[in-house]
């Protein structure tokens, strides 16, 4: 007996559809009733985000994302009110408006009058005109939030931090890049330094402090007296801190990922005190960090050797320093040392000979390399990305195989 498409239950149709992208869920749903129907099943819609633009009224908008489960919404343009929104979706779970620059604390003030307690995720990047003011309805509406992105947020203050640190205790996820207003107090209060006044995100697993150019070594102190559940930070471009901030940091056990690039007070002595430390570091960068050399490679030998990703990029390091590390690193998986002009062929003669689970590596602009070491890093057993970059190479495709991993740039 021969068996049509259209004889599937709706069930098999939906298990189906599931494998579809956001296209053509939405094109099959137009085939017929029963396709329609099937397509409308939650499970083919599971973690999908709505984007849309919010110009004109459209009834049949929000109960059809509902019908579907879609919980996840991000706006990409808004000309009607935020309210429209978070009264078509009570059950909200996760609200994108990055880059919405004519959202305002008024907007933002109408959409959240009450508790909104499914809403995880809310990402207001970029949006600039956000101040402290929308920060405390946030934190007395949204107490279950556990990712804020304020990336860019350039109006938020230290007392825009007491508020977080008051309201959101679920918080795990917090971006404060180029927050430029921000200082160690404010980050005292989100580390509970302040428990009088706030409690204090004491959750916090992720947090990006790059671009707050008032932070000092203070504010890791603070980190590391508070925040012990935090597992990565990211400290690029804080021209305050210097290699003192490093004994704090030095202490937190939980810490997987540390991002120091041009961190311009780091040097070869910061990180000794990292490596001294009872860190289990598996990702560090210290790139553009110009005072950092050989002797940090061979302190990272000695006391970060669990690394599997470690950025290196225009440091001061040459082949000797490499030759002290590679020995100890058997885990790296990806290393990066762009720009390292000091590096030769046996510098990666040492890395190929040495460094044998690497997966990725970065030699932009290692002038001195040639292809005879090339030809060695491309013998390494799981390497799957060189990176050339910009940098012209020639007789390219002499080296075989690699050739299809070795672009070659015209100048």
């Amino acid at each position: 007996m021969e068996i049509h498409v259209s004889s599937l239950f709706p069930e098999i149709l939906a298990m189906i559809f599931n494998y579809l992208d956001v296209k053509g869920k939405g094109r099959v749903a137009q085939v017929c009733t029963a396709w329609r129907d099937a397509s409308y099943h939650k499970s083919v819609w599971r973690g999908v985000e709505a984007k849309l633009h919010l110009r004109r009224a459209n009834p049949s908008l929000f109960p059809s994302l509902q019908t579907r489960g879609i919980k996840k919404v991000q706006i990409l343009s808004l000309r009607r009110s935020l309210s429209y929104v978070i009264q078509g979706m009570p059950n909200i779970e996760s609200l994108n408006l990055s880059g919405c620059y004519n959202l305002t604390d008024n907007g933002l003030g109408h959409a959240f009058v009450q508790d909104i307690p499914s809403l995880r995720i809310l990402n207001l990047s970029l949006c600039k005109q956000i101040t402290d003011s929308s920060l405390g309805r946030i934190a007395q509406y949204l107490k279950n939030l556990e990712l804020l992105d304020l990336g860019g947020c350039s109006n938020i203050t230290n007392t825009g931090l007491l508020l977080i640190a008051w309201g959101l205790h679920n918080l795990k996820s917090l971006n404060l890049r180029s927050c430029r207003h921000v200082s160690d107090v404010g980050i005292g209060h989100l580390a509970g330094m302040t428990r009088s006044a706030a409690e204090g995100c004491l959750s916090l697993e992720h947090l990006t402090l790059q671009d707050c150019q008032k932070l000092t070594d203070l504010s890791l102190k603070h980190i590391s007296k508070g925040l012990n559940k935090l597992k990565v930070l990211n400290l690029s471009f804080c021209g305050g801190i210097s290699d003192a901030g490093m004994i704090h940091l030095s202490h937190m056990t939980q810490l997987w990922t540390l991002n120091l690039r041009s961190c311009d007070n780091i040097s070869d002595t910061g990180i000794m005190h990292l490596s001294m430390g009872a860190l289990r570091l598996y990702g560090l960068d210290v790139s553009f960090c110009d005072k950092v050399g050989d002797q940090s490679l061979a302190y990272i030998a000695q006391g970060l050797y669990q690394l599997k990703s470690l950025s290196l990029c225009s440091c001061h390091i040459s082949d000797d320093g490499i030759n002290r590390m590679v020995r100890q690193m058997h885990e790296l998986k990806t290393l990066n040392i762009g720009q390292c002009v000091r590096i030769t062929d046996k510098g990666l003669e040492l890395i190929a000979d040495h460094l044998t689970q690497l997966t990725g590596i970065d030699l932009y602009g290692c002038t001195k390399i040639t292809k005879r070491g090339l030809e060695r890093i491309t013998q390494l057993p799981c390497l799957k990305v060189l990176n050339l970059g910009l940098w012209q190479m020639t007789e390219v495709k002499g080296l075989g195989d690699a050739s299809e991993i070795l672009p070659c740039y015209a100048s």
